[in-house]
């Protein structure tokens, strides 16, 4: 699919992007929509000149053209408000684009355009699931941005929905772009190596899949309370694998199986590198999701892209992305949540038809979409 560039062909411009979120090893949310986004924006835009700032050098980018420029700016304490700054109030872009919801304070931000993704206010819906510290920094920071800012992409409606309620912003200040699917996400039929990705992760047996940062926001303390009761009703060697960095609060979420006495059959793997995630929803009875809060939910369309069926929670942006391709629960119901487990486990053809309509669904999403209109929105 072509796109048309949404300028006149004598109109270039200089685009800023805060790309420090790249230049880490262990990519999740908002580092995986700053890297794909980076790569759609290179193939999508040869004449427009890009600036990218990091506070290191990254070790992986993705292909970009002669366009773009790294701008390596030596990392030092408040980075983005000191040294980012700095740099441009020297050499200011004719756009600075900021993916991760923090505009940098001490620049001189009326002299060029300031676009800022903002992708959740999570800390408002859950503020236990913060220090007071950090909760704090976010309310502050993320306001800020958001009324500095020239404009707003909110990566859902859901999202766009909470910064008008909760921070007064006019809501054509907000534009809606959701995320794009990485190629990457595709059914693994290759049955060794879906052998091999569940030997690494010490899986035996069949399994339901979470994949996500492990921290209270995301339900998982209900979720093992509702495989405990679905194991009670089955002999066939279930397993519930929980696949993802350490969060806020882990001990008390690992704890919970362990007092439940199914401690054997909850896997707590850890980060799992990219390169095995696919394999690893691939093999999955089920992916299940039953997150509080969300401002996209991006492994639940990863998730259906490999061919997994999807269990997710009725609430925030997941009905948004799902559309009518998962099952959709109450996340604060237990007793709902087995209920849409033991669904999954005992009927095959529910299974065959959410595999169909997920595969169907991700189509839609494509990080050459969401680039083409950034692109816009950059432009003005």
């Amino acid at each position: 699919m072509r796109y048309n560039l949404p300028m006149p062909s004598n109109t270039l411009r200089h685009i800023g992007i805060d790309a420090s979120r790249v230049a880490v090893d262990a990519r999740t949310g908002t580092e995986h929509y700053t890297y794909e986004l980076l790569a759609a924006l290179a193939q999508l835009d040869r004449r427009n000149r890009y600036t990218l700032y990091c506070n290191q050098r990254p070790t992986v980018l993705p292909p970009l053209g002669p366009n773009f420029a790294l701008r390596t700016i030596p990392f030092a304490r408040l980075w983005t408000h000191a040294r980012l700054s700095a740099e441009l109030t020297r050499h200011p872009p004719d756009t600075l684009f900021v993916p991760a919801h923090v505009l940098p304070l001490g620049a001189p931000l009326r002299r060029f355009r300031t676009v800022v993704t903002i992708h959740d206010l999570g800390y408002l819906h859950f503020p236990e699931a913060h220090t007071p510290l950090h909760r704090r920094y976010l309310q502050l920071s993320t306001l800020w941005s958001a009324h500095a800012a020239t404009h707003i992409i909110a990566i859902s409606a859901a999202t766009r929905a909470d910064l008008i309620r909760y921070t007064g912003i006019p809501a054509q200040k907000i534009s809606v772009i959701h995320h794009g699917l990485a190629p990457r996400f595709r059914p693994v039929e290759d049955a060794s190596l879906l052998a091999k990705v569940q030997a690494r992760y010490g899986i035996t047996g069949p399994y339901f899949c979470y994949i996500g940062t492990v921290q209270p926001r995301k339900n998982i303390e209900r979720l093992i309370e509702a495989f405990a009761r679905t194991l009670g009703t089955t002999n066939a060697g279930l397993q519930l694998v929980i696949a993802g960095k350490r969060g806020w609060l882990t001990e008390a979420i690992e704890r919970r199986a362990a007092a439940l006495g199914i401690g054997q059959q909850v896997r707590f793997t850890g980060y799992v590198p990219d390169a095995d995630v696919p394999a690893l929803l691939s093999g999955a009875l089920a992916f299940v999701f039953p997150s509080l809060y969300e401002g996209f939910g991006m492994p639940v369309l990863e998730a259906m892209a490999c061919g997994a069926p999807v269990l997710a929670a009725n609430t925030s942006s997941l009905p948004e992305v799902a559309g009518d391709a998962a099952l959709l629960v109450n996340p604060e119901d237990v007793a709902a949540i087995t209920a849409g487990m033991a669904r999954l486990l005992n009927d095959a053809a529910l299974r065959a038809d959410l595999r169909a309509r997920g595969l169907a669904r991700v189509a839609q999403f494509t990080w050459q979409r969401s680039a083409a209109a950034t692109l816009q929105v950059l432009l003005g």
